[in-house]
């Protein structure tokens, strides 16, 4: 199949472990900064066949993962609420709040729906004009247009009883706050495709210039990303510091800018919190003041909730690259995908969910 089986290429993948042996002469840290790659990288043993100067360590890139608990609690409180229809993607309903999650509340007779996008939530608003409909607005940039298309179609049409609550957040300011770290460990980033493919690469020229770091958008087979981690071994190596596009077939610098108009059209940038991080300073989206009335959070009166999380779940460390989801001492055992302490076990792009599929339970 064109476009898959030519990245999935073992000789070609034995070639590329070959040049980055060769390339590679001290100890580097790569992070990934996207949950689709990190569940390729553990899937596939790509960190496990790696020099041993090599380690990959996983970034804050699953979006499900970082929205935090109290978002979550206000989504379950809103779905609760009577007359509401409360939609989301299926991720979601799994992600654990302080009591419960979007699963048990819709066991309890809540009406709470798996919908594939905002358009088909806007589908069920018009069907039952006599109910609040919200959609739970998860994401990077990647999501955030067709959130933003969503509104402005309920917005020409008039459409009153649909909302959305937000938790987008942006790429850049994350991978900052990562490098700002008196913590990091980072030397180089894998920057996601998908991400990149919206908003370019164009955002990250700066990072790479102030904190000297190679920056790498790369796609999510084998081979891109062993293209990936050889271009940002080579510039490592050479004491080189910019950004390298290796996801040629869908990135361009400048991205679709389509899609970043009707973002800026129906958003602003604001501080947003991440789960296991903490507040991160213009890190995330909000509405613009004219979109504001489809702001289910102050429509429904939620945003006060605080929340506390699990003190035995250390996913904000695995977010942070600074410890593997096998060095918890929860992981496989109070916490697995039935019985999940964190997001991180939960989502489909989780990297604690990805270690526990492929079995990674010992450090090699």
């Amino acid at each position: 199949m064109k476009y898959i089986d030519e990245f999935r290429d073992p000789e070609l993948v034995r070639t590329l472990l070959n040049k980055i042996k060769q390339a590679v002469t001290r100890p580097w840290v790569v992070m990934e900064i996207c949950g689709g790659q990190t569940h390729s990288i553990i899937k596939n043993g790509i960190d496990q066949m790696l020099p041993k100067e090599i380690e990959l360590v996983h970034g804050p890139g699953c979006p499900v993962c970082v929205t935090p608990l109290e978002m979550i609690d206000q989504a379950l409180a809103i779905a609760k609420m009577d007359n509401v229809i409360f939609t989301s993607f299926g991720d979601m309903l799994r992600v654990p709040g302080s009591e419960s999650d979007l699963f048990q509340v819709r066991s309890e007779g809540a009406d709470v729906r798996m919908v594939y996008s905002p358009l088909e939530a806007l589908k069920i608003a018009k069907e039952n004009p006599d109910k609040q409909v919200v959609f739970f607005a998860v994401g990077f940039e990647t999501t955030a247009p067709g959130n933003a298309m969503a509104v402005l179609q309920a917005h020409s049409e008039g459409i009153d009883n649909f909302s959305e609550l937000v938790s987008h957040v942006l790429v850049p300011p994350a991978m900052e706050a990562l490098l700002q770290s008196p913590d990091n460990r980072v030397n180089a980033y894998l920057a996601a495709g998908h991400v990149c493919t919206v908003m370019g690469w164009w955002e990250y020229e700066p990072i790479a210039k102030k904190y000297k770091v190679p920056i790498v958008p790369t796609g999510f087979e084998p081979v891109d990303l062993l293209k990936g981690i050889l271009a940002v071994v080579k510039q490592l190596e050479k004491g080189e510091h910019r950004v390298e596009n290796q996801y040629g077939r869908a990135v361009t610098r400048e991205g679709n800018k389509a899609a970043q108009a009707v973002v800026k059209r129906v958003f602003e940038v604001t501080d947003r919190k991440w789960r296991g991080i903490g507040t991160i300073p213009k890190s995330g989206l909000k509405f613009r003041s004219e979109f504001q009335k489809y702001d289910a959070a102050s429509r429904f009166n939620v945003s006060h909730l605080q929340t506390q999380e699990p003190e035995i779940c250390i996913s904000g460390l695995v977010l942070q690259g600074l410890k593997k989801p096998n060095e918890c001492p929860a992981f496989g055992k109070q916490c697995t995908p039935r019985t999940p302490l964190g997001a991180t076990m939960v989502s489909s792009e989780g990297a604690c969910a990805a270690y526990y599929r492929y079995q990674r339970f010992n450090e090699e």
